[in-house]
């Protein structure tokens, strides 16, 4: 009788495993809803901590949700494709232990980056990086992030941070095999050889006509939804615009003497990097073109750092991420920069962190093979340049002699506002002097 006691205990202690709700979290900017891309799990699956279990598409960027329990996925609460809701479940997960606190606010990971998410610890008022592989492997060997220091881009902390650390602390040994095993994946931009124009553009598949013979209705989701909101604001703005060219011939071969050395750097030289550093050059003599204009008409804000967009066709629509702190960089730095977002953008994986903050944009349709264009400036920022495709023309020289040159078109348009046809003509005379004859730039590069 007492055996038949404890085991009925027993299997009531099985069978009344606590469920949670996993709720979709508040992931910031004011977003309400996102839509639900892809699962990670089914419903039986075990997870454990910081294990994905999905990924969800805002009208910012996309983001990965991992679990913050151990236990069962009992219930999916939303098929592929369909819109969750800030606050509701996502999933319900049978946990393993009773002791944990069930209902605590669910964790949303940051914006995902490549597939290697990374999430921030506040600790002394610092910020510290590391993926969920990396903070659980801490945990388990009782080390404070705060006292490991991060060799990762901006200061993140690796699994080999981590190993290293541990090293030291106990006078092991780490085998180099260890480390090979360990290392993160190496970025997007790298995984093809540089050679390889497909890694950086478009896919040049033609998608197949498709003729249904009937109206097809559906709901505008993620990047449109944003690209709705953000066009209907920027019709706000008076549009000022201006057009001219610029021979390119210099800078031509410039890139020409310059694109060995980069490829042997591993990084992709395109023209793009020598046109945002100029644009970052010429902003310093004219900051009202990196400035914002408040709602209310009232305040104008100029912005310190250059961070300057790119108009990019990618998988998800239009999407303009940009280059942070232009300003501070080389041009090889910007190229760098713009090999890994067009990498993220093929994947179609750019973030928050790549898709906010701009304060001003170059928009290439030159790449598809765009002469002229009317652009159309992204609120909150000022201006925006639309760049036309590079063409052998002939020209004059400064003999009179007919001869080949390489000329491309750039159409500017400038919130009328603040910004007077004055101001936006003398900003691209410099822009243009700067690359129709690159070596000065030399002489203002910090």
């Amino acid at each position: 009788m007492y055996l038949l006691t404890c085991l009925h205990v027993f299997s009531s202690a099985v069978s009344q495993r606590p469920i949670v709700s996993f709720k979709l979290s508040d992931i910031g900017e004011g977003i309400m809803e996102v839509t639900v891309k892809e699962w990670y799990v089914k419903e039986g699956d075990k997870v454990s901590q910081f294990d994905s279990i999905c990924e969800v598409q805002s009208d910012k960027a996309s983001v990965t949700i991992t679990s913050r329990y151990d236990g069962v996925i009992k219930k999916l609460h939303y098929e592929v494709d369909g819109t969750a809701l800030v606050g509701k479940p996502l999933v319900d997960i049978e946990t393993e232990s009773s002791s944990e606190v069930l209902q605590e606010e669910d964790v949303v990971e940051t914006p995902a980056m490549a597939r290697d998410e990374h999430t921030h610890q506040e600790i002394k008022g610092l910020k510290t990086q590391a993926t969920p592989a990396v903070r659980r492997l801490a945990i388990e060997n009782n080390i404070k992030l705060s006292e490991v220091v991060g060799t990762g881009k901006d200061c993140r902390i690796l699994k080999e941070d981590i190993l290293n650390f541990l090293a030291k602390q106990t006078g092991a040994i780490i085998p180099p095999t260890l480390f090979q095993e360990i290392q993160p994946p190496p970025p997007l931009a790298a995984a093809r050889p540089v050679s390889t124009p497909a890694a950086l553009k478009a896919p040049p598949t033609t998608p197949k006509p498709v003729f249904t013979g009937k109206d097809v209705t559906e709901p505008l989701k993620g990047y449109h939804r944003a690209m709705v909101k953000t066009m209907t604001a920027a019709l706000k703005i008076p549009h000022f615009g201006y057009c001219d060219e610029l021979d390119l011939s210099r800078l031509v071969s410039l890139r020409a003497e310059l694109r060995p050395i980069a490829e042997g750097r591993g990084v992709k030289l395109s023209y793009m990097p020598f046109f945002i550093k100029a644009a970052s050059l010429s902003l310093l003599h004219f900051p009202i073109l990196n400035s914002s204009l408040d709602e209310g008409c009232q305040n104008i804000t100029y912005k310190a750092s250059h961070n300057i967009g790119l108009a990019m066709d990618t998988v998800n629509g239009l999407l303009v991420p940009n280059v942070k702190n232009v300003q501070l960089l080389s041009v090889f730095d910007v190229a760098q920069e713009l090999n890994r977002l067009q990498a993220l953008g093929t994947a179609g994986q750019l973030g928050t962190n790549e898709l906010s903050g701009g304060t001003f944009t170059l928009s290439n349709i030159g790449s598809i093979g765009g002469t002229y264009a009317k652009p159309v400036i992204l609120p909150p920022e000022a201006a925006i340049g639309a760049l036309g495709k590079v063409q052998v023309l002939p020209r004059f020289d400064a003999g009179g002699q007919v001869v080949r040159a390489h000329i491309m078109n750039v159409s500017w348009s400038a919130d009328h506002r603040i910004i007077d046809g004055a101001t936006m003509c003398r900003f691209s005379n410099l822009w243009k002097k700067y690359l129709e004859n690159p070596a000065s730039m030399v002489l203002d590069l910090k």
